[in-house]
C-alpha cells in the first residue's frame, strides 16, 4: 500500500492518482473524462484489495474539489468507510491499533467533508512547460532491496510539454556490481507475475511530479541508441508518478517472488524495444 501515515493522502496510490487527476484537469479535460480515463488505466490497482480503497478516495476527493462529485463513486466510498472495509485492510496489514483508531477518525471526517458542498470549484492552473528528467536512451541504475543494482532504460523523453513524460522500461538487471552499457543493451525487460500481476511488462510513462525528492536514488550509467519513436498519446502503457514504487519496488517484489515462484516464460529484450527491426512496437 505504501502508506506513511493515517491521513487519507498519506500513501503512494492516493498521491499518484490525485496528482494525475489534476495534471489532466489542468490540461483542460473534463472531470468525467478524467475519471473514466483513470479508472480504465488503473484496473490493476482497482482489483487489488489492499490498495483499491485509496484509488477511490483520491477520485472522490478530486471530484469533490472540482464540485462535480459522482454519485456512484461517492456511494462506493461511503460503503468502504461505513462498513469498515478500509480498517479491515489496515488490520490485515498488521497496523497498530492506535493507528487504526486514528485512521477511523480520519475516515469519518473525510466522508463528512465529501457530503458537504465545496464553496468553489478548484481553479485550473496555467500550463508550465517542463523538460523530462532523463534523456531518451539513458541507462539508469538504482539499488534494490537485496543490495544488488537494478536497471531501467528510457525509451522516450517528451520535451517542451507541461508534463515531462519519459517512457521507462524496467529491466531484469539484478547484479552486485554496477551495470555497464553492454549489460543494458543485452538486458531483458522485467515482466511481473507476482501477486495479481499477470505477465505485465513493466514499461511505464513516468510523470516526474515528485522527482526531486528521489533523484538521488538514481544514477545514469550511459546512453544507448533508441531508434523507435514512442507517442504517449497513442500508447497503451500506463502513466505513473512514483519512480520508486513503479520502477524500483516492482523489480524488488518480482525478484523476491522468484525465490519461490517461477519467473515468467514470456520474454522481451531491450533490443526489441530500441531497434527498428525489432518485432515489438508499443505505440
Amino acid at each position: 500500500m505504501g502508506a506513511w501515515g493515517t491521513a487519507i493522502s498519506s500513501n503512494d496510490t492516493y498521491a499518484d492518482i490525485y496528482d494525475e487527476f489534476f495534471a489532466l484537469y489542468n490540461e483542460g479535460l473534463s472531470v468525467e473524462d478524467i475519471s473514466k480515463k483513470l479508472i480504465a488505466d488503473n484496473q490493476e490497482i482497482i482489483n487489488e484489495p489492499d490498495d483499491c480503497n485509496n484509488f477511490w478516495f483520491a477520485i472522490a476527493k478530486a471530484q469533490w474539489e472540482c464540485k462535480e462529485p459522482n454519485t456512484e463513486i461517492l456511494e462506493k466510498v461511503r460503503k468502504i468507510i461505513e462498513t469498515g472495509l478500509d480498517l479491515e485492510v489496515w488490520r490485515r496489514l498488521d497496523a497498530d491499533e492506535k493507528d487504526i483508531k486514528k485512521r477511523e477518525v480520519v475516515l469519518d471526517k473525510f466522508l463528512a467533508d465529501l457530503q458537504t458542498e465545496r464553496p468553489k470549484a478548484k481553479s485550473r492552473k496555467k500550463k508550465v512547460i517542463k523538460q523530462p528528467p532523463f534523456e531518451k536512451g539513458d541507462c539508469l541504475t538504482f539499488k534494490l532491496t537485496n543490495g544488488n543494482y537494478g536497471g531501467a532504460v528510457v525509451l522516450e523523453a517528451i520535451k517542451d510539454t507541461e508534463h515531462g513524460y519519459t517512457l521507462i522500461a524496467t529491466t531484469r538487471i539484478n547484479q552486485p556490481t554496477k551495470p555497464t552499457k553492454n549489460d543494458f543493451e543485452n538486458a531483458e525487460v522485467l515482466i511481473a507475475n507476482y501477486a495479481n500481476w499477470d505477465n505485465n511488462f513493466n514499461i511505464k510513462w513516468y510523470l516526474p511530479i515528485r522527482h526531486k525528492q528521489i533523484a538521488h536514488l538514481i544514477e545514469k550509467i550511459d546512453m544507448i541508441e533508441v531508434q523507435i519513436n514512442y507517442d504517449n498519446n497513442k500508447s497503451m502503457n500506463g502513466f505513473v508518478a512514483d519512480f520508486v514504487m513503479w520502477i524500483i519496488k516492482v523489480a524488488d517484489q518480482q525478484f523476491e517472488s522468484e525465490k519461490t515462484k517461477p519467473k515468467p516464460t514470456t520474454k522481451q529484450t531491450i533490443k526489441e524495444l530500441t531497434k527498428k527491426k525489432g518485432k515489438w512496437k508499443l505505440w
